[in-house]
């Protein structure tokens, strides 16, 4: 009779210290502490830190996720920990396939989401075929999300703490890289609790606070690391209401999102007037009445499908799907055009939805998360 060795808690077939885990370390506590306690458990644990890009001038930027200060604290966890740590420069491809995107994006007139971009470009496909090269058996993470094996493989699931949850960003991870990734701290239940494994273990960063911002803008003026990168990106403009009406002057419209209020300098009207549309090539922001943002058919593209039938399979998909990071999924009808488009309807209309954020979606009872795709184009 065929002897199956026990799983182990990454779930593999054979002992930790013959399992080689790379650990992706941004420097922050999430990540130190997997790798501490995959290291306490016995797995050959090797870290990874990614320099995205010119971390000497981002000594000074508190918060940023990928700065230099983030570099030293990974190799100060790995050093006390006694595993090895590569730093590995990636800041070429991070400004291709992220930040120059993130630029030509908001030029558009959408509003990206670059964290999303960097997970599936860099973190999930670049730094994955590093950990292969590495000859790593599985890759983990910090993020707060879940993998679950299902009966047709892994499922990606919410994290149990909702506070937490991480899976609006990590939508785009797909079947064949979920065979590869863990997440360790997916079933926590706090924030509190990863810290107390920080301060178990000793490590330097236990008390780090959390990154809010983007990495490559620390301090949340977009606008001006646009204007940075694409001179003449603020030219000014008119701004519109629904009818064409010139109502004032705007500033450029990178300084615009749609659903914003204030700010626009159109005071003395009745009613207030929000940001209802962005036209880039007449260089016009339009405004309108709160009435004016309510949208209840989304188109979205670029799907990366999670389910067990073929995304085609049916006409249509009862769902929830998340259009932000801050809100919570709300019920959808989901109908497939093809296998990477759909039309989504949302059976309650939503406010200041606008083309480059994610469409992310979740079974309408329970965890899992079904993936999702990209809003691309205006009402």
């Amino acid at each position: 009779m065929p002897y199956d060795p026990p799983l182990n808690s990454l779930g593999l077939a054979q002992p930790p210290a013959e399992t080689r885990v790379v650990v992706a370390m941004s420097g922050g506590v999430d990540s130190s502490v997997v790798a501490a306690e995959l290291k306490r458990e016995g797995y050959d644990v090797v870290g990874v830190t990614l320099q995205l890009y010119d971390h000497g001038a981002a000594l000074a930027k508190k918060g940023a996720c990928c700065a230099g200060r983030d570099i030293h604290d990974a190799r100060n966890v790995a050093d006390d920990m006694g595993f090895p740590h590569y730093v590995l420069d990636y800041e070429s491809h991070f400004r291709e396939s992220v930040i120059d995107e993130f630029a030509d994006a908001y030029l558009a007139g959408a509003t990206p989401v670059p964290c999303i971009r960097c997970n599936e470009r860099v973190k999930f496909r670049d730094l994955m075929d590093t950990a292969r090269d590495l000859g790593a058996d599985c890759m983990a993470t910090g993020h707060y999300i879940q993998r679950k094996m299902g009966p047709a493989g892994a499922e990606l699931h919410r994290a149990a703490d909702p506070v937490r949850d991480q899976s609006y960003f990590l939508f785009s991870t797909t079947r064949e890289q979920l065979e590869f990734l863990r997440f360790p701290l997916g079933h926590l239940e706090t924030k509190a609790e990863t810290r107390a494994l920080a301060a178990r273990h000793g490590l330097s960063v236990a008390d780090k606070p959390d990154s809010q911002d983007i990495c490559f803008v620390p301090d949340g003026d977009y606008a001006r690391v646009i204007e940075k990168l694409r001179p003449g990106a603020a030219d000014p403009g008119e701004i519109v209401d629904l009818e064409g009406r010139v109502l004032g002057q705007h500033r450029g419209i990178i300084h615009y999102t749609i659903g914003q209020r204030r700010g626009l300098g159109i005071g003395g009207l009745a009613d207030p007037l929000y940001v209802v549309r962005l036209d880039p090539s007449m260089r016009r922001v339009i405004v309108g009445p709160k009435a004016a943002l309510a949208t209840r058919t989304v188109p979205v593209r670029e799907i990366n499908w999670l389910g067990d039938e073929p995304f085609t399979a049916r006409a249509e998909w009862e769902m929830s799907v998340k259009l932000r990071s801050t809100r919570p999924p709300a019920p959808a009808l989901i109908r497939p055009l093809s296998d990477t488009e759909a039309e989504v309807e949302l059976l309650t209309p939503e406010e200041g939805i606008s083309p480059g954020q994610a469409c992310v979606f979740y079974a309408p009872e329970g965890s899992r998360v079904f993936g999702g795709g990209w809003i691309w184009k205006g009402r």
